[in-house]
Order: C-alpha cells, then sequence, then structure tokens
C-alpha cells in the first residue's frame, strides 16, 4: 500500500468523527490531534497537533451536509499536512460532494465535481478514496489516482441479515411514471451490482423479470 516505512497517521475533520475513530480502532492505529474550530467570522480554523514529516496522512472526511464547510476542512487539512512534511496525503471521502454536478445540463452552468477534483489536486493531495461516486466517469475529472469502492455487497449482506431478502423495495420517482417495486435480492446476487440511478430509476439492481 505504499513506503512500508511511512508511518499511517489518521485525521479528521468534524464531518464524522465517529466514522474516523470506528476506522482507527480496526486498524489498531490511534487517531491523530487536530484542531478544527471556527472564527468568530466563520472562517474555518485547522492546525495539526502531532508531527507527520514524512509520514502516510489519510484524512477522513466526508464531504456531506453542510458541504462547503466540510469541503474546506478537508482542504485545510490537506494544506496543513502538506506545509508539515507529510509524506504522502490520501483523502477518503465516503461521500463525495457536487458529485452530482458532473456535467453541464445547461448552458453557463460550471462543472463542479471537476473543479472539487482541481481544488483537491491543488492543496497536495496525492490519492482520494471513494465510495458509491455518482457516476463513475468522475474518476477521469483526477490526475491522481483514485480507488473508487462501492457498498452494494455491504448492503445486500445487512439486508439478508435481517431476513429482508423477500421484501419489495421501490425504485425513485420519475418522468417516466411513478414508483414502482423492483425485486431487490435476486439482483444485487448478481456478479456486478450497483445502484439504480436517482435521476432515471434504472440500471441494476432491478426485477429479474
Amino acid at each position: 500500500m505504499g513506503d512500508p516505512a511511512m508511518e499511517i497517521r489518521l485525521f479528521t475533520g468534524s464531518a464524522h468523527p465517529d466514522l474516523a475513530r470506528r476506522v482507527a480502532e480496526a486498524l489498531g492505529v490511534p487517531l491523530g490531534q487536530a484542531l478544527v474550530d471556527r472564527f468568530p467570522d466563520g472562517e474555518v480554523r485547522v492546525r495539526l497537533l502531532e508531527s507527520v514529516r514524512g509520514d502516510d496522512v489519510y484524512l477522513i472526511q466526508p464531504t456531506s451536509p453542510p458541504v462547503n464547510d466540510h469541503l474546506m476542512e478537508l482542504l485545510l487539512l490537506a494544506d496543513a499536512a502538506r506545509r508539515s512534511s507529510a509524506g504522502r496525503i490520501n483523502a477518503v471521502i465516503p461521500y463525495f460532494g457536487y458529485a452530482r454536478q458532473d456535467k453541464q445540463t445547461e448552458g453557463r452552468e460550471p462543472v463542479s465535481a471537476k473543479l472539487v477534483a482541481n481544488l483537491l489536486e491543488a492543496v497536495g493531495i496525492h490519492r482520494v478514496i471513494a465510495i458509491d461516486l455518482h457516476a463513475p466517469q468522475i474518476q477521469g475529472f483526477f490526475d491522481i489516482p483514485v480507488d473508487h469502492l462501492s457498498a452494494v455487497r455491504l448492503f445486500a449482506r445487512y439486508l439478508r441479515e435481517r431476513g429482508m431478502g423477500k421484501t419489495p423495495w421501490w425504485s425513485p420517482r420519475t418522468r417516466a411514471g411513478p414508483r414502482r417495486p423492483v425485486g431487490l435480492p435476486s439482483a444485487w446476487a448478481s456478479p456486478s451490482p450497483c445502484w439504480p440511478s436517482a435521476a432515471t430509476g434504472r440500471g441494476r439492481p432491478r426485477s429479474p423479470t
């Protein structure tokens, strides 16, 4: 996973500290200490309270609502790690904000997902780890490695363990028609399951019929 001489260091902002603690416990490494605060005028204040010189730093920070605040925390944490001579900086972003804005739907609009990718690269992040991006091609917005993970099988196992294997679910309401029941379990057993599109309601998993 990298240079074995590098020590793994985990840090987090205020987006989901409990997730970061659980990851640290699973890996058997301590969660790094960092100050993440706000100045009286609302500006984000960040400071790493431990040395990270030459270390393999992982910043666990979903950019969930409030998206802008959590994204700014991630950018400042990365910049602080870079200025502290971290050996490598990895951003773990379970929820990638602005991912839905991955193209222009009308004229004179930004491609916000690409802008966020540029910002993450500009602050010195070497690798991004994301989960179930809105569209897999968002990986192409980056010129750095992106590990795109999927949690679909974990959800499938969760449902099966709770005896929900025979329970239908409902697809999103779309312009084409009303919500409709879809058989999850058999579709989720397929070799390459994926989420249906929130915009269209199409895609696997879907009814085997």
